[in-house]
């Protein structure tokens, strides 16, 4: 890493942890992250970041660096303690060494619009366990990887929720119609597997194969349930994500992908992403 851009990531590591007035424009993330934790009466006790460069180029005397930042949070709330950890890519530039830009690339855009048709009462309903704690060990093994066995897409959040729900037992059905079911085989699948508003969709309308009940409250969820995220409020659904663990007051802490992320705070009120019109939808998976 060049001595400008691990200057920028010394100072962007302290912003998390100094007490001092933190610096406008360039830090954002870190006061939307510690005003995050003190809503919840939480204190960030310690953080770890490693980084490395993913492009670079140079125009002039302008160098733009893409970057990534795996962070881990030592959180304290309680008196107890948990890791957060989330990996965050970024765009930097510099001219004369001197920096004029440095911003999030905004992982959750260019979301594909997919319909589903969801099957009739008169499918015949497919009996499964929904087993939990399997489900929750996927979602932690591969929350900042990929599985081989899966393809992967550039927006893998509802890729890897469904490959999570299916690692706890949840049945495909509806190959190979794509607009129906909850499925992926032969190197194709259903919209519902992959595109974060069709699976909301599936999730409120599916009575048989993998099902689910919308609850009120994030506090009403289990582990290995979901949580759906519409960003700016507009009906269409951006995001998904399986609840892994709960914090001190019993509220969901989530795993995700495309912005990669373990034991993070159900609301995502951290998030770039985030605006004050934000939607959620709470879905428990109910046995068949």
């Amino acid at each position: 890493m060049d001595q400008s851009l691990q200057k920028l990531f010394e100072a962007r590591i302290e912003q998390f942890v100094s007490k001092s007035k933190r610096q406008s424009g360039n830090y954002e993330k870190a006061e939307r992250k510690l005003e995050s934790f003190a809503k919840r009466s939480a204190d960030i006790v310690k953080v770890k970041a490693r980084g490395g460069i993913l492009n670079q180029s140079f125009d002039g005397d302008y160098q733009t660096t893409i970057y990534r930042v795996h962070y881990q949070y030592l959180i304290k709330q309680r008196g107890t303690l948990y890791q957060e950890e989330e990996v965050e890519v970024r765009m930097c530039t510099f001219f004369n060494n001197d920096l004029i830009m440095d911003e999030e690339v905004n992982p959750y855009e260019n979301q594909p619009e997919l319909e589903i048709e969801v099957v009739g009462e008169q499918e015949e309903r497919i009996s499964y366990q929904y087993n939990r704690i399997k489900a929750v060990q996927y979602a932690e093994r591969w929350w900042n990887s990929y599985n081989p066995a899966y393809k992967s897409f550039e927006n893998n959040c509802t890729n890897y929720i469904s490959q999570c729900l299916h690692a706890g037992g949840a049945p495909m059905r509806g190959y190979p119609t794509r607009g129906t079911g909850w499925w992926l085989r032969n190197n194709n699948w259903s919209y519902s597997w992959t595109v974060a508003h069709s699976l909301r969709l599936y999730l409120a309308n599916s009575k048989s194969g993998l099902r689910a009940r919308e609850m009120s409250s994030p506090d009403q969820l289990l582990l290995g349930d979901v949580i759906c995220y519409d960003f700016e409020g507009d009906g269409r659904f951006n995001h998904n994500t399986i609840v892994t663990g709960k914090d001190a007051y019993g509220m969901p802490l989530v795993n995700a992908n495309t912005y990669n992320s373990r034991m993070r705070y159900w609301a995502y009120e951290d998030s770039s992403a985030y605006t004050p019109n934000m939607k959620y939808k709470f879905f428990t998976i109910v046995d068949g």
